[in-house]
């Protein structure tokens, strides 16, 4: 059996590797707050949301989470749980944000919706999975504040490539 590879799978695994090689390169710097990471692979998620659609997008973000973590040794570990939470429901709620009303949310947009995202679907987790205790909340505000701060920053790269793309 032969199996038949299409375009799209071309360019799936294109940009799934850009996105783990950032991730990896982002893995190696240290965050001043545990928790806290700039998820720069996102960039690569929404471009994708917006030039090809969720379908690609969902690969790139999954494919991004399981050869990322083979690849850094974090494979079916607490690290690994965490960010495949983050990207299960930031990927749902860019699926959901695409339905709104007129032409969607826009790079900032989708890269907030997914980075607010990302970080409750890993704090949920955490919660449920690994630390059941109420302290853990003291540092929601701020986990939440930092994904805001680096999902604005993800899409104006995001809005500042496509809006290059889209000139050549």
């Amino acid at each position: 059996m032969m199996i038949q590879t299409t375009k799209d799978d071309y360019r799936i695994a294109g940009l799934a590797a850009l996105a783990i090689s950032i991730h990896i390169a982002e893995a190696a710097f240290p965050s001043p707050i545990p928790g806290i990471k700039p998820g720069l692979a996102n960039i690569i998620t929404i471009a994708a949301l917006l030039r090809f659609g969720w379908s690609t997008a969902l690969w790139i973000s999954l494919l991004r989470v399981f050869v990322g973590s083979i690849v850094l040794g974090t494979f079916l570990s607490p690290t690994f749980i965490l960010s495949l939470s983050g990207a299960i429901s930031s990927i749902l709620i860019l699926g959901l944000a695409q339905y709104l009303p007129g032409k969607g949310a826009g790079p900032v947009g989708y890269s907030i919706l997914a980075a607010l995202a990302h970080m409750a679907g890993q704090f949920t987790s955490a919660w449920l999975l690994f630390i059941p205790h109420p302290a853990l909340f003291n540092l929601l505000p701020v986990l939440m504040s930092a994904a805001l701060i680096f999902g604005i920053i993800n899409g104006i790269i995001v809005s500042g490539m496509l809006g290059k793309r889209q000139k050549t």
